[in-house]
């Protein structure tokens, strides 16, 4: 995506405990795979660098990718072949790269999985449940090619797509293994940014939809907890004991059974209700964080959005209230052109030998039932790599969503740091917790660490 600057970040550890799961069930149509976990898995999670052309975005979140992304190294097939695969919330197929992308586009991709060389891959027929049923949120509907095969497009607006076969196959996490998890096995993939394309093998949708990784593995919950000093942290699949000595707050997941134009329906949707700016309450119509009847409005808790972004008039509110209390303590940047990320336009100067930013005001995100509470060294990020002589320039961490021509609230992962975050699929809601997540770490026997600093 032009405009956006080239950043800079550490490369951080995380940690995903996978834990085992008795007596589900299913309903009869579904796909169900055949789940072998019996205790704990760790695998490393990392967060890369990679350019935020390079990653296909649906329209509603085309402009909320940035060039860090959290990967997981696995195993897939038989016999096991590497893939790393991005980790996206947001997302429903998880697909990996074929080795048919690199023929079609002339292309190395030695992270590419080959279908041909596993004995478990199997190919899902366009006649199945899985394709005439499960595909239905998909954006274009899945079709038979003339193998009589399930055939998906993802198409985006950045003008991105790939396609390929729906498919399953044997995922390997550590010594466990998971068989018959569809993905998306694709063949054809078109992007601005082919290098940047090398880095990966593809993505691991978490979302609500059917054919997500959480909903196939039929997880009660899943939870994350975001180091706020190092980056570091864990995903936890599964029902884990740590959450239950957590006093958690639960706000619920809002359900639109009506398709609506601008309403993700298999997002992680809530309900937020007021912003405040210390304890100063904007003066706002809760109308005004509602969807509307087109579904435009909704607010969305995602792990794969950087910062949060809000809808014009909320963001307005906001940037004229942290104006004011600021007045006095920070050197406003005076360049109306300068828009870091293309949505935030506050942004102050800061010496380069100020270690520390003076006290600011918090920001808090009122949700029906739980509150997220953003401290003043978290509402402001110091933005890489740009300079006004000696001084640096940090930009307020919320964006406004109307520039980007996107109409939604995200909550993003930066104001998610130091709260353990649980999602309760089985009771519908997300609950918050505030929590050093190094300790969190430890309760399960890991040591999270990184020897990089974050700006």
């Amino acid at each position: 995506m032009t405009g956006f600057f080239e950043f800079r970040f550490l490369r951080a550890s995380f940690i995903i405990a996978v834990f085992s799961l008795i007596n589900r069930q299913c309903f009869a149509y579904r796909f169900q795979p055949q789940l072998q976990l019996q205790q704990p898995v760790v695998l490393p999670l990392e967060t890369r660098e990679v350019s935020p052309d390079s990653i296909p975005r649906p329209p509603s979140k085309l402009a909320f990718r940035h060039n860090v992304s959290l990967t997981v190294s696995l195993t897939v097939g038989t016999p096991p072949q590497n893939v790393t695969m991005v980790i996206d919330t947001g997302s429903e197929l998880s697909w990996l790269r074929c080795n048919k992308t690199a023929r079609n586009q002339n292309q190395s991709y030695p992270t590419s999985f080959d279908p041909t060389q596993s004995q478990s891959y199997s190919p899902v027929s366009c006649n199945s449940i899985t394709c005439t049923a499960q595909t239905r949120n998909f954006q274009i509907p899945a079709s038979c090619d003339s193998n009589q095969l399930c055939h998906a497009v993802l198409s985006y607006a950045d003008a991105s797509s790939c396609e390929g076969n729906l498919a399953s196959d044997m995922f390997f996490t550590g010594s466990e293994q998971i068989g018959g998890l569809v993905f998306g096995c694709m063949d054809s993939m078109y992007s601005s940014n082919a290098d940047e394309d090398s880095r990966y093998t593809g993505l691991m949708g978490m979302n609500r939809g059917s054919l997500s990784f959480v909903s196939q593995m039929e997880f009660p919950k899943f939870s994350y907890c975001i180091s706020g000093s190092d980056f570091s942290g864990l995903l936890l699949l599964g029902d884990g004991n740590f959450s239950v000595a957590l006093s958690l707050n639960y706000t619920p997941l809002i359900q639109i059974s009506t398709p609506l134009p601008y309403f993700d329906r298999v997002a992680y949707t809530v309900q937020l209700q007021g912003i405040k700016v210390s304890d100063s309450l904007l003066s706002l119509p809760k109308s005004i964080f509602k969807p509307d009847h087109t579904g435009a409005g909704q607010t969305m808790v995602d792990s794969g959005t950087q910062f949060t972004f809000l809808l014009g008039p909320v963001y307005n509110a906001l940037r004229a209230e942290f104006l004011v209390q600021t007045k006095g303590v920070l050197r406003v940047l005076d360049e109306p052109d300068f828009v870091f990320q293309e949505a935030m336009d506050l942004c102050y100067r800061v010496p380069n030998n100020q270690t520390t930013l003076p006290p600011l005001p918090s920001v808090s995100l009122i949700f029906q039932g739980a509150e997220m509470k953003v401290p003043g060294d978290r509402v402001l990020y110091r933005v890489p790599d740009q300079v006004r002589g000696s001084d640096s320039i940090h930009c307020m961490s919320f964006g406004n969503s109307d520039l980007l021509g996107v109409e939604a609230f995200v909550i993003g992962h930066h104001h998610q740091q130091n709260v353990w975050m649980e999602y309760d699929l089985q009771n519908s809601r997300i609950g918050l917790a505030y929590v050093q997540c190094d300790a969190a770490g430890q309760k399960y026997g890991i040591g999270l660490h990184s020897s990089d600093n974050r700006d």
